[in-house]
């Protein structure tokens, strides 16, 4: 998403900037790239293919669909079947792939019947394009009415060590043994948890950023982590993050200042 123009809207500011470190990223042991229908919209899924097609063989490109995007800044959910079938065909294209192996429902439109939206993406599966589905930005309810209908393998939904109002839904996707991938996991939180981050990051000879990620990755074994970056020096800032290991007590005390509620 970070690869886009402001208001993650139109091409990237520096094309070959991005495509350098989208190379750097997978040439580092990234395997799992996130990205969507509705960033650029459509550049983002244009560049990864021009940037790293054809894939490794153990790399994964996930997408989304379901926003409609009116201009920079600006979201609306579309569940709409037609729209859903095209977002999808669109991604296949764009990202010169025959199967997308997971594509996310980027948004659940209130305004569209469940069944409908799922339609065109349950039919995609069996025609192949697409290989597993996950949810984006869903409470628990919302994800057992999707079950009924097809399976879910992940949901994205915003959570970091300064947000975790959606503790229910990682807790729900461990115990469905989903994988859980949170959105903005680089944010700390209130200004009060400033202190207790920085002290822990001097510790570890790292930044508050590879702290956050960290925490996110002590905190479950499922969550998979998607820290956007437009950004060589950070791209590699945030890859060391897997080699910090905190503490149980560091860990708890992180844990147990309260979160806000949103960001």
């Amino acid at each position: 998403m970070q690869l886009t123009g402001t208001g993650i809207w139109e091409d990237a500011p520096d094309r070959n900037n991005a495509k350098q470190i989208l190379r750097e990223a997978v040439n580092a042991g990234v395997n799992f790239i996130d990205t969507a229908e509705a960033y650029g919209p459509q550049f983002n899924e244009s560049l990864i293919a021009e940037a790293l097609h054809p894939y490794k063989k153990d790399l994964v490109i996930a997408t989304k669909g379901g926003f409609d995007r009116p201009g920079p800044g600006k979201w609306t959910a579309n569940g709409s079947p037609e729209f859903i079938k095209r977002n999808i065909d669109g991604s296949l294209k764009r990202l010169k792939t025959d199967t997308i192996l997971l594509w996310q429902l980027h948004r659940i439109d209130p305004n569209v019947p469940l069944e409908e939206t799922l339609t065109p993406i349950v039919q995609a599966v069996k025609a192949g394009k697409i290989r597993y589905v996950g949810l984006s930005e869903v409470n628990v309810e919302q994800i057992k009415q999707v079950q009924k209908i097809l399976p879910i393998v992940s949901v994205q939904n915003i959570y970091n060590l300064g947000n975790r109002k959606w503790e229910e839904v990682l807790d729900y996707t461990v115990q469905q043994k989903m994988a859980f991938i949170p959105w903005y996991p680089l944010a700390s939180g209130p200004d009060k948890l400033a202190d207790q981050i920085s002290k822990i990051a001097l510790k570890h000879k790292t930044t508050n950023a590879g702290i956050a990620l960290a925490w996110l990755l002590k905190r479950s074994p499922n969550i998979l982590l998607i820290p956007g970056t437009s950004s060589l020096k950070h791209l590699q800032e945030n890859i060391k993050a897997e080699e910090i290991v905190l503490t149980e007590e560091e860990f708890i005390e992180l844990s147990k200042s309260e979160p806000a509620t949103a960001l």
